[in-house]
């Protein structure tokens, strides 16, 4: 499983800044909208320093740590939804991402052009997360028509799951419609439907806001907003601090993700699973045929496996565990697969 994030932002937020700075990557900044014209995705991989004392230990060939995909697009503006910009051309290029990082100006400057030309980041998050929500609108719309065409063309004989997912999408075209996001835990019945969750909604995706400034710079109401929508926020100044550690951590939480790890000579492998994955599906993401021919997992956490210098004097000490099918991978876990 790869973490991928879409980010989004107004114009000289920020945005392409952060993606030179998560990447590496060198992308075109210049101080006007619109410098970004085409997706740029980016690829970084997840500092783990479990992964890189288990690397140590086992002396491995390979060292392989989970990633993240970031997709930088061009900047939205005020009625991208209608065409304006370009950023309304490049959306769908984030559908496909597990979340969004929302970036937001916190910093002062008169160097550095405001599209709105103040600074203000609540305003900024009102219109880009308005700017999400008609595109999703549009999206709903046009499937609630068609469901409901063909729901009223077949009469008294059309499937339950249809009227199901009727509802659900008028709740969704509701909702949108009041600028609402759908990531929200009021939406969660919503979000359940099979239909709703094919349409890759973009309100739908978790969300963290990347202050970029200061701590001086974010005003408590700005960081309340943000929690009573349910979303979660890092304070980054763009401009001086280049460790980002700390939004790919909170990237895992808003996601519920976990990691375990796999070593040996060969190679030393961090996987990304959901919280509460059972054993076989967890093997299942090493390969197929694990979870298709899973007998049981042999665990330990990974501190214990360092302290006890690897599986043999881990099992002497008793710290290793036979799972079976019912075992949820804990955070942490160092495993082998044992599969027929």
């Amino acid at each position: 499983m790869k973490l991928s994030m879409g980010i989004v932002g107004l114009p000289n937020v920020g945005k392409s800044t952060l993606f030179k700075a998560i990447t590496k990557n060198e992308v075109l900044i210049a101080n006007y909208p619109f410098a970004t014209i085409d997706p740029n995705i980016g690829i970084v991989t997840v500092p783990d320093e479990r992964l890189d004392k288990l690397n140590e230990m086992s002396k491995s060939a390979k060292k392989i740590p989970a990633i993240v995909e970031f997709y930088d697009i061009a900047g939205l503006v005020k009625g991208a939804n209608a065409g304006e910009g370009l950023g309304n051309q490049f959306l769908n290029h984030i559908r496909e991402t597990n979340a969004i990082v929302e970036v937001l100006r916190c910093f002062p400057s008169d160097e550095i052009i405001h599209i709105e030309n103040t600074v203000d980041p609540i305003r900024d998050m009102e219109i880009i997360n308005t700017e999400l929500a008609l595109k999703d609108l549009d999206t709903v719309e046009k499937n609630f028509k068609k469901i409901d065409g063909e729901a009223r063309s077949a009469g008294s004989t059309s499937s339950p799951q249809a009227k199901k997912d009727l509802e659900m999408l008028q709740k969704a075209k509701t909702a949108l419609e009041q600028g609402k996001m759908l990531f929200t835990k009021e939406f969660s019945g919503v979000l359940e439907n099979e239909k709703i969750r094919t349409l890759n909604l973009l309100t739908a995706k978790p969300q963290i806001y990347l202050l970029n400034g200061d701590p001086d710079d974010v005003s408590g109401e700005l960081k309340k907003k943000i929690k009573d929508l349910g979303a979660d926020y890092v304070i980054v100044n763009l401009g001086k601090d280049l460790n980002l550690s700390d939004l790919i951590k909170k990237s895992y939480e808003i996601l519920n993700l976990i990691s375990f790890f796999t070593t040996g000579e060969d190679e030393t492998r961090a996987w990304t699973i959901e919280r509460g994955t059972k054993a076989p599906q967890a093997a299942g993401v090493i390969h197929t045929d694990f979870e298709n021919k899973f007998i049981r997992a042999e665990a330990v956490n990974w501190q214990k496996f360092l302290e006890a210098d690897g599986w043999a004097k881990a099992k002497q000490r008793g710290w290793l565990r036979l799972e079976g099918k019912d075992y949820v991978v804990a955070d942490g876990d160092v495993i082998e697969i044992r599969h027929g």
